[in-house]
């Protein structure tokens, strides 16, 4: 597994500011966690900076949120330095 700071550099500065926006237990939407699984190497790759919170939404499908150590490791980096996440070319 990549490291989360190689993955989330790989992410737009857009789905980072989402990411930032939701928190630590905001669910995430569709697009987020393909952009996670884009990042990651490919479809299903993000596996692991996401889990599922337990619950389902209204079409049964699990409601996913970043992992604690991945939204610790993301909300930590931005205050101190929000350009501190290195930047890889897709």
């Amino acid at each position: 597994m990549a490291s989360i700071a190689e993955v989330l550099g790989r992410l737009t500065p857009e789905e980072l500011d989402e990411l930032h926006s939701l928190g630590p237990q905001g669910h995430l939407p569709r697009y987020l966690v393909d952009a996670l699984d884009r990042a990651a190497g490919g479809p299903g790759s993000g596996r692991g900076y996401y889990v599922p919170t337990g619950n389902v939404n209204s079409t049964g499908g699990p409601l996913l949120v970043l992992r604690s150590d991945v939204s610790g490791w993301l909300l930590n980096s931005r205050r101190d330095d929000p350009d501190s996440l290195p930047r890889h070319n897709s």
